[in-house]
């Protein structure tokens, strides 16, 4: 839950283990009535979420984000729940995050979507693929400073 209201943020824990996150990029998102209410309800998944960047003209696309319907919106009011969305950024962000997915190995990944002011945003980041070494060594580093901090919280 966000601290400043009472509306969920949804992350995407995967992207941070397997990938090296470098560069992120706040973005507004293109959502119908029932995705909003579905994501204010918590039921969204980013885990199997990429985003394409285009240089030509400026975009970015979600794909493959999951967005659970929304029963009471009815049949007929319904959205897919995986489909397409637009992404709102400046052209020139844009074409810097499509500069940095053509370098190898480096693709864009959702991080988290979160309210704003009343408005859905979703934080990307460029991505760099991590091997199975890489991921222990940062698992190891994270339960070390767990420890480091327990420690410095006993003695207090």
């Amino acid at each position: 839950m966000s601290k400043s209201t009472h509306e969920p943020e949804i992350e995407n824990r995967k992207a941070r283990h397997d990938f090296q996150i470098g560069e992120t990029l706040e973005c507004g998102l293109v959502l119908r009535g029932s995705e909003v209410k579905s994501i204010r309800a918590g039921q969204a998944s980013l885990a199997e979420g990429f985003v394409m960047a285009r240089m030509e003209p400026p975009s970015l696309e979600l794909h493959g984000v999951h967005i659970s319907e929304y029963p009471p919106a009815g049949r007929d009011r319904q959205h897919p729940a995986v489909r397409t969305r637009r992404l709102l950024a400046h052209a020139t962000e844009i074409k810097k995050l499509a500069l940095a997915m053509q370098a190898k190995g480096a693709s864009i990944v959702p991080l988290k979507i979160y309210f704003k002011n009343g408005v859905a945003k979703l934080l990307v980041g460029v991505a760099h693929g991590r091997r199975k070494g890489d991921k222990r060594e940062a698992i190891r580093e994270r339960e070390t400073r767990r420890d480091i901090e327990r420690e410095m919280n006993r003695r207090r």
